[in-house]
């Protein structure tokens, strides 16, 4: 009955063509990712605690005050980062509406409803992470939060664009190679999981209170870097051998451009995480590397949806008669 009467709200929108369907879901993904981004602005500017409360920034004020104790840059910069939120939410919620009024698949609709209810679940990790004093581990939980967040928007804008009606499923990846794609994502995940370790045990724990100090994890940080550096290195050979696979067995020319895709970012991102290794991990490559994961996760969902697509089904051209 609520469902109802939220379709009978939505039918009173514009009818929104394909066109504005995609582009609304290529906007989640953009918001998903960018808020990626802002945070690790946050943590580098070690405004982290700028508003030192949640859901509120100062105790009885959702907004920043005057307080001596905390710098204002730090209190400007932090709830900028609160605010953008809003933008995801509202990106989020167009979508749902975009796709809702067009009456698209059950597949696309639950979707799209994942990104209003995932960043719910961000706004409220973040409060978490602000009330637990930065903590490694709940910042780590954010990040991989987010990247989660990227994968599931890449593959929504991915199922948009397919057909619904008259169409069929179609393995443009053979299944064995396909196993392979989903070995890849592991590869990555593991990858941005020791990622968050290696931040963890870092430089940048995102306040620099001499009182309180981040708590921070305690394992030598080399050590981390290598197991950082060697599931990247398994990653970007699983994308070989993948490349050589599909190249035995014939690939579209979509698949061929997202693999291309693929395997430049990762290796755009191992010479960034090496630059900033060698260089003292400075703030605007931390910003980069960021920037980088969310990309490479962007790119490997969109290559192991175009593994599996919905293609419009020919149409039986009549036989003429004699």
């Amino acid at each position: 009955m609520l469902y109802r009467g939220f379709l009978s709200l939505v039918d009173r929108l514009p009818l929104p063509s394909l066109r504005a369907q995609r582009i609304t879901a290529l906007i989640v993904i953009l918001t998903q990712g960018g808020i990626a981004i802002t945070g690790s602005v946050v943590r580098v500017t070690a405004s982290g605690l700028g508003c030192p409360t949640w859901p509120q920034c100062f105790p009885g004020s959702f907004t920043p005050v005057g307080h001596g104790e905390v710098a204002v840059l730090h209190q400007v910069v932090e709830f900028g980062n609160r605010l953008l939120t809003f933008v995801v939410v509202l990106a989020a919620a167009a979508i749902v509406l975009a796709v809702t009024r067009a009456r698209r698949r059950r597949e696309i609709l639950v979707y799209a409803w994942l990104m209003p209810a995932g960043t719910v679940l961000q706004a409220i990790i973040g409060g978490i992470t602000v009330l637990a004093g930065l903590v490694w581990w709940t910042v780590a939980i954010h990040m991989l939060a987010s990247m989660l967040m990227v994968w599931l928007a890449t593959v929504l804008y991915a199922k948009v664009g397919e057909p619904d009606d008259d169409a069929e499923t179609v393995q443009t990846i053979p299944q064995p190679l396909r196993i392979l794609t989903a070995l890849s994502g592991l590869a990555l995940a593991g990858t941005l999981v020791a990622g968050t370790m290696v931040t963890g045990a870092g430089p940048h724990a995102g306040d620099k209170s001499i009182e309180n100090p981040v708590p921070r994890l305690e394992i030598e940080i080399v050590s981390l870097v290598h197991l950082h550096a060697e599931l990247l290195i398994a990653y970007l050979a699983l994308l070989v051998g993948l490349s050589f696979g599909l190249a035995a067995v014939g690939m579209s020319a979509a698949i061929k451009k997202r693999l291309a895709v693929v395997i430049a970012l990762v290796v755009a991102q191992s010479l960034i995480g090496l630059v900033q290794y060698f260089t003292g991990v400075p703030e605007v490559l931390v910003i980069l590397h960021v920037a980088g994961a969310g990309a490479c996760t962007a790119a490997t969902a969109a290559l192991w949806a175009a593994g599996r697509t919905r293609e419009k089904v020919p149409s039986e051209q009549s036989v003429p008669t004699a």
